[in-house]
């Protein structure tokens, strides 16, 4: 069978087929793995807390995050159990909070709990006087590319074949398989599988799948100079914004990062700096931190989320696991928690082939 993509997903459900014998090739068009949506991720791993009960992003999520430790432990990828406060500083916002808090218990988010401005205090003093608070103990963050790389590696220890410099140009679906054709030549597959990230529906589209569309969302970073934050640190999501709001995640060195935030963009491959959102990051960070607390940022880089809601549509869009035709499978808009998700996902890639053998 053949992965189109050798991100985290991609290489989450090689090392998953492989581990059961099945030979499969993965299509890369880059250098190497995990050099799209992969390489410019937080490294967050989520809990399942925003997505409703019953979606594909809830149960994959809470499922992966225990597979994610386990692996992290058993292949010794960093990773660091941080803790994740997601904070209210209005009535209204501790309304909003609350509503978080229910919809993630529904869902199955493990060891929430609901805590006092108090033990805030006492957890990261830095923040200063909130209204309200949910911890939740599990969410931490990973190396994702230690991730990725040890992911690759368990693949081809069990066989896979990881090609990369091959970008996928088409797909031609016959009776017995399916021709996969590539900028370093063809190769015939009896499954094949679409993990393509942000490059995904024009892949869809080789089969004639034209059910959905990508719209790339840009978020920056910022790094972070002066407080000492130990713990993930998030806002109340506000109802209208296409991420999480602007947070403060600690990296495994040690340093502080602020963002992303989400902005819709017109191309997929739009990474220029842009400096213009200083004085907006400025301001998230101030209302995450303690008025008396000092701090400079200074400009990262961003990354770009391939969603499957546009900028005028409302409502949640799910990951989309669709076969189309019976031996393609689509992975589309794999986005946050997708790092989290990968190994469930990849549990459920297994579930199809079986199926399709």
């Amino acid at each position: 069978m053949a992965i189109v993509g050798a991100g985290v997903v991609g290489c989450a459900i090689a090392a998953r087929l492989a581990s059961h014998r099945r030979r499969c090739f993965v299509l890369e068009r880059e250098t190497h793995e995990g050099t799209g949506v992969t390489s410019r991720n937080s490294g967050v791993i989520h809990s399942g807390l925003y997505y409703p009960p019953a979606s594909v992003k809830a149960s994959t999520c809470i499922r992966g995050q225990e597979l994610l430790y386990a692996w992290c432990l058993q292949h010794g990828v960093a990773h660091r159990r941080t803790g994740k406060l997601i904070i209210a500083r209005s009535q209204a916002e501790e309304a909003a909070l609350a509503e978080l808090l229910a919809n993630a218990n529904q869902s199955g988010a493990r060891d929430l709990e609901w805590i006092s401005p108090a033990m805030v205090a006492r957890m990261q003093p830095e923040l200063g006087q909130v209204q309200a608070a949910i911890w939740s103990p599990n969410s931490g963050i990973v190396d994702v590319h230690g991730l990725t790389r040890s992911l690759r590696t368990r693949a081809e220890q069990n066989g896979a074949v990881v090609v990369c410099q091959a970008q996928v140009v088409g797909l031609e679906p016959r009776q017995d398989d399916v021709v996969v054709h590539t900028s370093r030549g063809s190769v015939a597959a009896a499954q094949v599988i679409n993990a393509a990230g942000l490059q995904a529906d024009d892949v869809a589209r080789m089969v004639n799948l034209h059910d959905y569309t990508i719209y790339p969302c840009r978020g920056d970073y910022y790094w972070c100079r002066g407080p000492t934050i130990e713990r993930l640190i998030y806002p109340v999501r506000a109802s209208n914004d296409p991420g999480l709001g602007i947070h403060l995640t600690p990296d495994l060195g040690g340093q502080l990062r602020v963002g992303p935030d989400a902005r819709y963009v017109d191309r997929k491959d739009d990474f220029r700096p842009m400096h213009d959102r200083q004085a907006a990051f400025e301001q998230a960070t101030r209302r995450l931190l303690g008025p008396q607390v000092q701090f400079s940022l200074h400009y990262e880089g961003c990354g770009i989320r391939p969603k499957l809601r546009g900028p005028q549509q409302s409502g949640f869009a799910d990951f989309v696991l669709r076969a189309f035709p019976d031996r393609v499978l689509h992975l589309l808009g794999i986005e946050s928690p997708g790092l989290t998700a990968a190994l469930a996902l990849a549990e459920r890639v297994e579930d199809w082939v079986r199926k399709t053998e």
